[in-house]
Formats: C-alpha cells, sequence, structure tokens
C-alpha cells in the first residue's frame, strides 16, 4: 500500500566541520522526529564515520534513517550519496579516503567530531573533510551507482559549490538520479529557471536544528527504501513525487 514519506535527505552531523557542534546523531534524530520527518538523509562531507550512531539512535523510532554522504568532486561540485544500508556508505567512504587529500585544521576549518548514539563524543577526525577530493564528478556517480546508492546533485541553485556554478550546465551523459534545490528557492522558481530534465528533490541541508526539515520532499512510495525512491523519481509503478 502506497503511502506519504515526508524526506529531508540532506542533514550534516557534528562530523561536518561546518555544522553546529549540537548536530548530533541522537539530537538530530530527536528533533526531526518532533518535526514529523520520517525519512533522514545523514550526508557529511565526505565521510560516513557518524551514520551508524544515527542508525541506531532512531531504530525503534518510526524514523528511517538513510546512510549517505555528500561528496566534494575535483571540479568543486557536491554530490549526494545515499544508500539502504551503513556498510554502503562505508565502502563509499573507503573510496573516498583514498582520493582526499589534506589535514583538517579545527581553528580555521572547525572541528569533525565522531558521536554514537548516546551523544557521547568518540574522538575526532583529522582529514580534510571540507575539501575536494580528487574524484571527477563522473568517477563520483560511477562509483555510488556501483554500490546501487542514489547519486544527487546537491543545492543546484546555489552560486558555489553546485554542478551548475562549477560546470556550467548539467551534462547529458551524466546519469544523476535526481537534482537538489536548496530552501533558498521554490521548486516553481527552478524549474522556470532550469527547465531540468532530471526529477527535482528539495531537502534542508541543516547545519544546525533548527534547519532540520525546514524542507522536505514528500514521496508516495510503499516503503522507506532506495529501490523505492528511485521508482518514485522515475515514477514507476504509482511512486511519485507529491512535493
Amino acid at each position: 500500500m502506497l503511502r506519504s514519506f515526508q524526506a529531508d535527505l540532506h542533514v550534516h552531523t557534528c562530523l561536518s566541520p561546518c555544522a553546529d557542534i549540537n548536530m548530533s546523531p541522537a539530537a538530530i534524530v530527536k528533533r526531526a522526529q518532533s518535526l514529523g520527518v520520517d525519512i533522514l538523509g545523514i550526508c557529511d562531507h565526505n565521510s560516513a564515520e557518524n551514520v551508524l550512531a544515527a542508525v541506531a539512535a532512531a531504530r525503534g523510532h518510526g524514523l528511517h534513517v538513510l546512510p549517505g554522504m555528500e561528496l566534494t568532486s575535483a571540479e568543486e561540485v557536491h554530490i549526494l550519496a545515499l544508500f539502504d544500508k551503513p556498510e554502503l556508505a562505508q565502502a563509499l567512504q573507503e573510496i573516498v579516503y583514498r582520493h582526499l587529500p589534506g589535514k583538517n585544521d579545527e581553528e580555521i576549518f572547525g572541528m569533525q567530531v565522531l558521536a554514537n548514539a548516546d551523544d557521547e563524543v568518540l574522538g575526532f577526525n583529522q582529514k580534510l573533510l571540507i575539501g575536494a577530493t580528487t574524484l571527477g564528478v563522473d568517477e563520483i556517480v560511477k562509483n555510488i551507482h556501483s554500490l546501487q546508492g542514489l547519486a544527487i546533485a546537491a543545492h543546484i541553485d546555489r552560486e558555489s559549490f553546485s554542478l551548475i556554478s562549477q560546470l556550467g550546465f548539467v551534462p547529458d551523459n551524466l546519469p544523476l538520479d535526481a537534482l537538489e534545490i536548496s530552501p533558498a528557492i521554490s521548486p516553481e522558481e527552478a524549474l522556470r529557471r532550469y527547465a531540468p530534465a532530471l526529477p527535482l528533490v528539495q531537502s534542508s541541508d541543516a547545519h544546525q536544528q533548527d534547519e532540520i526539515g525546514r524542507r522536505r520532499t514528500v514521496f508516495l512510495i510503499e516503503e522507506a527504501s532506495i529501490a523505492e525512491i528511485k521508482k518514485a523519481l522515475q515514477q514507476q509503478e504509482g511512486r511519485r513525487i507529491v512535493h
């Protein structure tokens, strides 16, 4: 039976150096629950190390966490990767870490906090997560799809770190699953401005708690899974984006 699922597919934890220190996995889950979010995408910059904590914090609470990551390509394009299972996000993380140069400077970029489901700090990631990988956009999308994930171009309306800002266009031969718009633009304006050939989703790109759920995509699907979301994006078997 199909029903509506409210999804915020782009939320950062305290692992992202640009996120608020209070964005622990447990706090995010609690906030998303209170707002009626059904599906939550955890997408830290170039890392999935806080995904397991978010999955554990959500267990038994009616909130489905999709393990993910926001990758930065060599062209400085941000691409969201979303998966059904944490081990798939971790497999992508291994690839990313092999292609991610540099070391974090906390005074310049901020702390990169590793936390568990009980709000305890486990340590700090020392990689330059805010930096760009040496992987091209096409390589990133190929790797995401090889792990059965969804590849979504992040915040295409932004003037930096978006597919359009960096490349000037959406390549016809790039097999993305969708384009994401930020809270700064409405779907109607995005349709007028970009006339996209791909489906549009909207997410919060939350870096602090009061931003969680401020933009959502409502999917008419059977269950919270990558396969069902993919069907909705492709308007298959009655699945679709409601708004």
